[in-house]
């Protein structure tokens, strides 16, 4: 007979959600010059979102990168800080934010055009750099949080190498009999695992620490035979599996030197655009799996909505032959059977299976007869993002 106590729950709910804003420009500056003005149309949509979710924690992804955060700052207060057609506003206390590899110049030739570009604001010099961008800081993330951040607590592991990974699955070049060669050894002496960052940010909620792991690895996709994005966006992933698990292998290491994964017992939850869909598009096949079958990441159903199983059908086209429930989905891709991917479950809010329960969750995908519709739209033309706002409420569980 068990009569251990039960676990206490908190009273408290905590909303975390993970959002690829599509806050992205083609020139370094741009977000900031857009955000200087209230009247930017995809920002208030995109802020709209947020407020009708009116999510604690917030990871927003494709937010371009500046060091001083004034993009972020201009977001908050020419947007998040003013309701939008009768949505509260939502004020974000503490912020995160940190460089990304994003359109940061290698030196080396990684695109294997001939050429190591170093002039940014070129799709050359997007294929040199460590993660694709045409400027440094291109398609970054920033935490936004009601709850205090640990930023001295913070790691992060911008500079750590793939080959330093374990069996890494390092891209091989099939014109050779060499095994994993598409990379020489000067460039893979060079070569970041993580496309944009992977941070592990400890947010403090009512004295309990609860270790946000944000990422957002490169879609599997825009290469060739060798799969060079889609074993990297693998790796990306893999990354956080062995992290969750202490690195049993004992290979990580951070920005700052310190060795080692998350300690045992601590709470944790996974966010992002992980660009890996469990059953369609072009992963490599078990990408998201490690984190899915983890014994350590919670099995609670995925977040749905209502919208994503509409435009499924409403699109139809590549759609159709999809094996994955599409309520799931939280990205609205070109439908054409040809060239289109579809619709995709792309984004997700992971959490520790110990620690923490859910109470609520969903995708903000209303369909077409549902309000706010015209927040997300039809696909194309994009109104505010091409993915979809997922959330979770998470209680905090003491044992």
């Amino acid at each position: 007979m068990d009569i251990s106590p039960e676990p206490r729950v908190t009273e408290t709910s905590v909303r975390f959600a993970a959002f690829n804003a599509y806050l992205n420009r083609p020139q370094e500056g741009a977000l900031i010059a857009d955000l200087k003005s209230p009247d930017t149309i995809q920002g208030q949509k995109v802020a709209e979102i947020i407020q009708r979710i009116a999510p604690d924690i917030l990871l927003l992804s494709e937010f371009d990168y500046d060091e001083n955060g004034d993009a972020l700052r201009l977001f908050q207060e020419s947007y998040l800080a003013h309701g939008h057609n009768g949505a509260a506003p939502v004020i974000y206390p503490y912020t995160y934010i940190a460089p990304s590899n994003t359109g940061l110049a290698s030196g080396r030739d990684l695109d294997r055009d001939g050429v190591a570009t170093m002039e940014p604001g070129s799709r050359a010099y997007g294929g040199d750099a460590y993660g694709y961008g045409e400027f440094p800081g291109q398609y970054a993330f920033v935490l936004l949080s009601k709850y205090p951040i640990d930023a001295t607590g913070a790691r992060t592991f911008q500079t750590f190498l793939w080959k330093d990974m374990p069996g890494a699955l390092l891209p091989d070049d099939p014109a050779t009999n060499e095994p994993a060669d598409w990379y020489g050894a000067d460039a893979l002496k060079a070569f970041r695992l993580s496309s944009k960052n992977h941070w592990d940010v400890p947010v403090i909620i009512n004295g309990e620490r609860v270790h946000v792991l944000a990422s957002h690895p490169t879609p599997p996709s825009f290469d060739g035979e060798e799969d060079r994005n889609g074993k990297r966006n693998h790796d990306e992933i893999r990354f956080w599996a062995d992290y969750i698990a202490g690195d049993p292998d004992g290979y990580i290491y951070d920005d700052k030197g310190a060795r080692g994964g998350l300690p045992k017992g601590e709470r944790f939850v996974i966010m992002g655009d992980l660009n890996a869909d469990p059953h369609d598009a072009g992963a490599v096949p078990g990408a998201i799996g490690q984190l899915l079958t983890s014994p350590l990441v919670s099995d609670a159903p995925f977040p749905t909505s209502a919208g994503g199983a509409a435009q499924a059908k409403l699109q139809g086209g590549a759609n159709v032959s999809h094996q994955g429930d599409p309520a799931e989905d939280t990205a609205d891709f070109g439908d054409d059977p040809e060239t289109g991917v579809g619709n995709l479950h792309l984004d997700y809010v992971l959490f520790s299976k110990t620690g923490l329960r859910e109470n609520n969750s969903g995708v903000f995908w209303p369909a077409p007869d549902e309000p706010h519709y015209d927040l997300v739209g039809s696909g194309f033309p994009v109104e505010s993002s091409d993915h979809r706002l997922v959330w979770r409420d998470l209680q905090i569980v003491r044992d």
